[in-house]
């Protein structure tokens, strides 16, 4: 890493019942190269985490999605965890919030079916990514193009598929925040 990542922030948003590695382990490796991290969310106080279809821990949240200000964050974070993701989509805060970022040509780092939101947003169109497999007709049919790749870079997205993808999702994470070049790749 050329740069340093002290001074960036990243704002997580996540629900209830995401999957927990999706969350911790990008989190950890960015507090590691300086990055604070925010949990944002739609609930307060804690949110569930999930390993698999076993509860996990509990994430003391940072802030509310609905007070959030996208302008505040160098990029965003969405884990998965279907029922997480499923749920999370709906919220209009959340779609505002992603859709900002976006415009903005923010970095924005999606894990699984954590494409479900960016769907919902209506962002799909024309980008490239990986998601969970079984989220592939869900891309197309939103315009993008889905590969079956550890981990795809589409301008300021980056995308994986699963949480044994997460160490080359991560390095991928941080080369991006800590790059001057984060503008979407022309359609």
């Amino acid at each position: 890493m050329n740069q340093p990542l002290n001074g960036k922030k990243v704002a997580i948003l996540v629900t209830d019942d995401f999957e927990q590695a999706e969350l911790a382990s990008p989190k950890e490796a960015l507090e590691t190269a300086g990055v604070t991290v925010h949990i944002l969310s739609d609930k307060s106080g804690e949110v569930q985490g999930m390993n698999h279809d076993e509860k996990a821990d509990l994430f003391v949240i940072d802030g509310a999605i609905e007070d959030a200000d996208p302008s505040a964050y160098d990029a965003v974070l969405l884990p998965g965890g279907v029922v997480n993701a499923d749920a999370i989509r709906m919220n209009q805060r959340a779609r505002a919030f992603v859709q900002a970022m976006d415009r903005s040509g923010k970095p924005l780092a999606v894990i699984c079916h954590g494409s479900w939101l960016l769907i919902s947003a209506g962002l799909i169109k024309g980008r490239t990514l990986t998601a969970w497999p079984s989220l592939q007709d869900d891309i197309r049919n939103a315009g993008g193009e889905w590969l079956d790749q550890e981990v795809v870079r589409d301008g300021n997205w980056v995308s994986s598929r699963k949480p044994d993808d997460l160490p080359a999702f991560n390095q991928a994470f941080l080369e991006l925040l800590g790059s001057e070049q984060t503008e979407r790749k022309a359609a």
